[in-house]
C-alpha cells in the first residue's frame, strides 16, 4: 500500500543482503523522465498501468534485487504469479490512521486527489486487502522501527 514505507524498508533490506535495490514507481519515473503524477495527468492510469506491468516483470527476471513495488503493481494477475512463483513477497502493513497520517503530507500520489483523503485511503485500502493478503508474509508496521521491520522480512527469507 502506498506511503507503508516500502522504499526505505527495500533500501535497508537490500543493504542488509547486499542486494541491488529497485523502487519500480522511481524507475518508471527515470524512464518516462518525468514524475507519475505527470504520468497519469498526461497519459493516463491505464498508460501507467500497462508500464507498470511491463517494468515489473522484466525486474523480476532479475537475481539478488529487492523490488519495491507500486501499490497497485500486485493487483495486476500476471505480475502476482511471477512473484509467487520465482519471489518471496511481503506485505507491509500498517494501521489506515497512520497511513492517512503520512499521506496527507504528499502531493505526489495521483490516486488521491479526491475531496476526502480518509475515505480515499480507506477505499483503496479495502479493495487491496485481499489481494495483498496473498503476499507470502505479511508484516504489521505499525509505529515499528524501519530496522526491526528489515529484521522480520529477512527472519522470514532465511526460513523460507
Amino acid at each position: 500500500m502506498m506511503g507503508v514505507g516500502k522504499s526505505t524498508v527495500g533500501k535497508n533490506l537490500a543493504e542488509r543482503l547486499n542486494y541491488r535495490f529497485v523502487d519500480i514507481d522511481r524507475l518508471i519515473e527515470k524512464i518516462e523522465g518525468c514524475s507519475i503524477k505527470i504520468i497519469f495527468k498526461q497519459k493516463s492510469e491505464i498508460y501507467f498501468r500497462k508500464l507498470e506491468k511491463q517494468v515489473t516483470l522484466r525486474e523480476l527476471e532479475k537475481e539478488n534485487i529487492v523490488l519495491a513495488l507500486g501499490g497497485g503493481a500486485f493487483l495486476d494477475k500476471s505480475v502476482r504469479q511471477e512473484i509467487q512463483k520465482n519471489s518471496i513477497s511481503f506485505w507491509l502493513d500498517t494501521n489506515l490512521d497512520i497511513l492517512i497520517n503520512r499521506l496527507k503530507k504528499t502531493d505526489k500520489r495521483p490516486l488521491l486527489y479526491q475531496k476526502n483523503l480518509s475515505q480515499t485511503v480507506k477505499k483503496i485500502y479495502l479493495d487491496r486487502k485481499k489481494t495483498y493478503s496473498k503476499a507470502n508474509f505479511k508484516i504489521k508496521c505499525d509505529n515499528i522501527k524501519t530496522e526491526k521491520i528489515v529484521y522480520e522480512i529477512i527472519r522470514h527469507y532465511e526460513n523460507s
